[in-house]
This record gives C-alpha cells, sequence and structure tokens, in this order.
C-alpha cells in the first residue's frame, strides 16, 4: 500500500470535493452576502493582528499603574500627612506664592518658549510683551501675545509642551486663521498671561 498517497491523496480528494461546494454556498450569498462575510473576514483578521496585542499592553499598563499607585502610597508617611495639615493660613498662603516664579526671570522664561516652539517647528514673529504690575496684589501679570505659524499638531504640541514647561502660566486667549482650505500652515494668535511672584 502506498503510504504517501494516503497521506496526500485523501486530504487532496475532500479539498477538489469541497471547493465546488464552497464557491455554489457563497454563490448563494448574493452581493449583500458577499460583502458581509468581508466585512466579517476583515474584522476578524484587524481583532486579531490588531485589538488582542493591544489588550496585553493595556494589562502591562495597568499593572504598571498599580505598581507605581502602591509606591506613591508608600513613601507617603503619616507623619507627612499630620504636618501638611497644621500649616496655617499664613504658611499655606506664603507656600502658595512660593509655587509661582520670581519677577526678575521673566527673560528665562520667553526664552523656554522661544525653545519649545522651535522645538516643535513653530515660527514665532513679532511678540509683544507688557508687564501688569498692581500695587496691591502679590501676583505680577506678564502679558504675552505670541503670533506663531505652524501646522495644527505643531501649534498643539507647542501649547502642550508650554503648559507643561511653564506650569504658572495661562492661555488666555487663541486666534487661528487659514488663509485657504487647502493650506496646511495655520496662523495663531497666542494671548498668554505668566504670572510672577515679586
Amino acid at each position: 500500500m502506498d503510504w504517501n498517497f494516503l497521506r496526500t491523496g485523501i486530504p487532496q480528494i475532500h479539498l477538489n470535493r469541497l471547493l465546488p461546494q464552497l464557491r455554489w454556498q457563497i454563490g448563494r450569498l448574493g452581493a449583500a452576502g458577499k460583502i458581509g462575510l468581508g466585512l466579517w473576514v476583515a474584522t476578524s483578521i484587524y481583532f486579531f493582528s490588531v485589538v488582542l496585542p493591544q489588550e496585553t499592553v493595556l494589562r502591562k499598563l495597568k499593572e504598571r499603574a498599580e505598581t507605581l499607585q502602591t509606591q506613591v502610597s508608600s513613601k507617603q508617611t503619616p507623619g507627612d500627612a499630620e504636618t501638611s495639615k497644621k500649616m496655617s493660613g499664613d504658611q499655606a498662603l506664603q507656600a502658595f506664592y512660593d509655587f509661582f516664579p520670581r519677577i526678575d526671570s521673566s527673560p528665562f522664561w520667553v526664552r523656554e518658549l522661544v525653545r519649545l516652539a522651535k522645538k516643535q517647528g513653530v515660527d514665532l514673529s513679532s511678540s509683544e510683551y507688557r508687564l501688569v504690575n498692581e500695587n496691591d496684589e502679590r501676583l505680577a501679570r506678564y502679558e504675552m501675545v505670541l503670533p506663531a505659524k505652524g501646522t495644527y499638531p505643531q501649534i498643539r504640541a507647542f501649547m502642550a509642551d508650554a503648559l507643561e514647561a511653564v506650569p504658572a502660566m495661562a492661555i488666555s486667549a487663541i486666534a487661528i486663521k487659514r488663509e485657504n482650505v487647502t493650506s496646511e500652515k495655520l496662523e495663531v494668535r497666542l494671548e498668554i498671561n505668566l504670572y510672577l511672584n515679586k
């Protein structure tokens, strides 16, 4: 007896019988059924190639977040919580004002904004600066108007980096203009307030 025939011949015979039946069944589906079958196959491929791997990444990130939360909670001792509760009103107010950068550090923060703009590929031009310093206030406000040009992702990344790097800064107004619909470059006018401790 030829064992090679048994190993390769029998599956080939079944395949030769199965293919015409499969073609006939697919032909019975019609156009809507074929589209549905195609969508089902495409979603199955997408699920197994994209969604399942992302679930493992998400699970790892959740485990990492739990680990970091445990580390943070273990670092905070009960004595730390008690000392923060015992802070008087004047001490808390002073701690609040100490958070803000000194008034003489404004050139550093302007340079930092220019550096972040260059990093993201945003063009800054003809900026306006004005220091608002009222005598009875503990904080001074450094108002900046920054005309910028760049693509939407570049402008958005610049604003996100600026708010992260300069926590005492607030964006008070944004005006966006595009020359025409096909242009990728935006002209943006950012009004920024930097709060400084006197």
